[in-house]
């Protein structure tokens, strides 16, 4: 989830500073996440990953905790959004669903970073308001699992009479065991775990003509 970021420099008449999106903000903020930890994610490092300065921060997101919450919101907007971007890029809807959960898991792509992305899960369950927002983006990428899969009953990619809605939990709870075996067992890359264990999970819903095949990135 990292991003160049490009500065313009300057200021708008309110005095915020131009050239850096806040979506590239939260997207650095991803990628200190990944690297760092909860220690290490600081507005300081943050700041330093896009080439500003932390009072920059302070102004737009107030404190760590804000940027955190700023972060969980943008993952509702991205979750609404990949699903839709995914489905025109790929063939069937079930390669659109593979390429999406393991686009979601890219940024935890080594046991280090994995386990980072973990410890800031931990901090999302025990945080009454990063909950709520942890929640929401859980519950929108559910939404995108589950349209995918709707897209792929309608398209005969899936049995009659499949129960998207339970299959779609069914595919988010094997994703993060996947991840969690994969970061414990540590054979092969998380991508090609996570494409293999949603391929075993759909398999038995898959109509005949449409064999279960979920392509890793390499195949893309």
């Amino acid at each position: 989830m990292n991003e160049q970021a490009f500065i313009n420099g300057g200021g708008d008449m309110a005095g915020r500073p131009r050239g850096v999106e806040d979506v590239v903000i939260l997207r650095a903020a991803a990628e200190v996440i990944g690297r760092l930890g909860p220690a290490g994610l600081t507005l300081a490092a943050v700041a330093r990953e896009v080439g500003l300065v932390p009072g920059t921060l302070v102004q737009r997101f107030g404190s760590k905790h804000g940027l955190l919450v700023a972060l969980a919101e943008q993952s509702v907007k991205d979750a609404d959004a990949t699903a839709g971007a995914a489905r025109e890029e790929h063939p069937t809807a079930l390669d659109a669903l593979s390429a999406l959960v393991v686009d979601w898991l890219a940024p935890m792509g080594t046991p280090e970073r994995f386990a980072n992305h973990l410890a800031f899960l931990c901090l999302d369950l025990t945080d009454p308001q990063l909950h709520r927002h942890a929640l929401a983006a859980h519950l929108a990428q559910r939404r995108a699992i589950e349209r995918l899969l709707a897209d792929a009953a309608a398209d005969g990619e899936l049995r009659a009479g499949t129960d998207t809605a339970a299959l779609a939990g069914s595919v988010q709870a094997a994703t993060a065991g996947a991840g969690l075996t994969w970061a414990l067992e540590r054979h092969g890359t998380l991508a090609d775990r996570v494409a293999r264990e949603l391929r075993t999970l759909l398999t038995p819903h898959t109509a005949s003509r449409h064999p279960a095949r979920s392509r890793t990135p390499e195949e893309a």
